[in-house]
């Protein structure tokens, strides 16, 4: 082999060492959680869950309807600042169902099959440039993440997250864990600000940076939405709890959910909930709680968006029919 192809042989198999490193700590993390799961069904009283389910009132779950109706609405929104971003001219009416239905699609089957592909082929549809749809996209998952890493940073740097006993990352050490996360926003706002560029490349994909008014409304737009997911778990788990311990359950879930690669962070939510508040509440009750947020937050959203993406097609498809009727009679002679 010559000395050319020796070099590009090994510089790729040292880009592949990195991607290999991550699957396996997803696999060994998803062996871990299937372990946790059989474990905790070993010690599940199905009665109590059963009579946990059954004591929901309906005014509850009207409750945790509206709020869930409420986070979806507002993640709606974040599309809207790729649109201010870009100055696409899409309309409200358009740009809200798309990123619904994307997101309903994400939480259950992936981001690559919701946040990606999803907005490729509707938005595309709807006459947006592929560079423009990453431009969107890109915004539209930093709103989410980067108010995640704020929310963490708080939560973690209040002493929020209790970690069960034995742990060896204590309490100390979240604290800070979420000093960092914190500088770690601090740095991207001041970037927002004063950076005179304004994307990077990392790793093939290009990272767009808004404005810092942009930025502030990222970050609380996106927080105001985890914390909106929190209160619908704080309704539907017992009172007891408390809405701090809830909303930080939940983003340490979410931070092991990306981790496992695992769609809708299945079985993820639940081991890690039971794990950290075990010991203020049943593992039924909690359970009981879990289930009906997968309901009303995960499982009905998706009928709405299979509803909504239908429809969607279908016009899209009037639309093409519309435009190639036009072109036909502007053809003719």
């Amino acid at each position: 082999m010559s000395k050319p192809r020796r070099l590009a042989a090994t510089s790729s198999a040292r880009r592949d060492w990195p991607a290999l490193g991550k699957r396996l700590l997803g696999l060994a993390l998803f062996i871990l959680v299937l372990g946790l799961l059989i474990a905790l069904s070993r010690r599940l009283d199905w009665q109590e869950l059963l009579a946990a389910l059954r004591g929901y009132r309906t005014s509850t779950l009207l409750l945790a309807a509206a709020t869930a109706f409420a986070s979806y609405a507002l993640y709606s929104c974040f599309d809207l600042i790729g649109r201010a971003y870009t100055r696409h001219r899409l309309p409200l009416w358009q740009v809200l169902p798309v990123t619904f239905v994307c997101y309903a699609f994400s939480l259950n089957l992936g981001a690559w099959i919701g946040s990606i592909g999803l907005r490729f082929r509707l938005y595309s549809q709807l006459g947006l440039r592929p560079s423009v749809i990453t431009k969107v996209l890109t915004l539209s998952l930093m709103t989410n993440w980067l108010s995640y890493i704020g929310l963490l940073g708080v939560v973690l740097t209040l002493g929020l997250v209790v970690p069960p006993a034995g742990w060896e990352l204590g309490l100390p050490g979240l604290r800070l864990l979420g000093g960092g996360l914190l500088i770690l926003l601090l740095g991207y706002l001041l970037l927002c600000a004063f950076s005179r560029r304004r994307y990077w490349t990392i790793r093939g994909h290009k990272v767009y940076l808004p404005s810092l008014r942009m930025g502030l409304l990222q970050i609380v737009l996106g927080a105001c939405n985890w914390a909106l997911m929190a209160l619908l778990l704080d309704i539907l788990l017992p009172a007891q709890l408390g809405y701090p311990a809830v909303l930080g359950a939940l983003l340490v879930s979410a931070f092991a959910g990306v981790i496992t690669h695992i769609p809708a962070g299945l079985g993820v939510l639940e081991v890690v909930f039971i794990a950290l508040l075990q010991q203020q509440a049943s593992i039924g009750v909690l359970l009981a709680g879990l289930i009906g947020y997968r309901v009303v937050y995960y499982l009905l959203p998706l009928a709405l968006a299979g509803l909504g993406y239908a429809l969607l097609e279908m016009r899209a498809k009037r639309m093409q029919q519309s435009n190639q009727r036009k072109q036909t009679a502007l053809d003719k002679p």
